[in-house]
């Protein structure tokens, strides 16, 4: 088999023999910016099935098709993990989103809080940002980008047994690690740009599942504390370790 320089996500089942239609935006890729022609491979994946070694059966400017020849990848799951997080500046939310898909979470939930300066999101341009990172990064999975949700309903409505990593600001130099758990559920929550209100961090706090960890001793930008808090908990709790 040639060597596949391409990944692609499909919304399609994938199995041996099966054929994939190529929507607009993926034939320009492959045929427009990219070069290739009938016969050459791409890799797919939808999430469900694995990875499947592809080759291109019909290509044009505005269509073209795959047939599917072999998995080369199970369904790799990541750990039921969260990013919840305070949207930001537009191109700081999408590094935001593309990290915590390459990083392994399980579903990413941006959060409005008392002091979050963007108060809407383009749902469907970030869902984009996840899978373009997904195919990058290699993984078979795509994590959901969840609606908008205010903090106050997040924490009315949270889920039973699921733990929560709560990174305050306020706890700089205090050196709070994230304890050893057999919790299989989790999820990180960064703040915005202002942190959080005296309000919400007493809230917080005084929550049984909630778990206060400082991210060290200097005050970190929230993208930067997104990567951070997930290379923690990778490490102390993920599969990383």
């Amino acid at each position: 088999m040639k060597q596949a320089k391409v990944r692609l996500y499909v919304e399609q089942g994938l199995g041996e023999g099966q054929t994939i239609p190529l929507v607009r935006d993926q034939a320009h890729y492959l045929f427009g910016v990219m070069r290739m022609a009938v016969g050459d491979p791409v890799l797919v994946f939808n999430g469900r099935d694995g990875e499947w070694y592809c080759e291109i059966s019909i290509a044009n400017k505005r269509n073209g098709e795959l047939v599917c020849c072999k998995q080369t990848k199970p369904l790799q799951m990541p750990p039921d993990l969260w990013l919840c997080f305070a949207p930001i500046k537009k191109a700081r939310t999408d590094f935001i989103v593309e990290k915590a898909a390459e990083m392994g979470a399980a579903r990413i939930v941006p959060v409005a809080t008392e002091f979050t300066n963007s108060e809407r999101i383009r749902q469907d341009r970030l869902q984009a940002h996840a899978v373009e990172a997904a195919e990058q990064c290699g993984g078979t999975y795509v994590p959901e980008v969840a609606e908008l949700t205010k903090l106050e309903r997040l924490l009315t409505e949270w889920p039973d047994g699921r733990q929560l990593m709560f990174c305050d600001e306020a706890e700089v130099g205090a050196a709070k690690q994230l304890a050893a758990s057999s919790a299989k559920q989790w999820a990180i929550l960064i703040g915005p740009e202002g942190g959080f209100s005296e309000g919400e961090r007493a809230k917080l706090k005084s929550l049984p599942f909630a778990h206060v960890v400082s991210l060290g001793p200097r005050i970190l930008r929230a993208d930067t504390a997104a990567v951070a808090a997930m290379t923690i908990w990778q490490q102390a709790l993920g599969d990383w370790s």
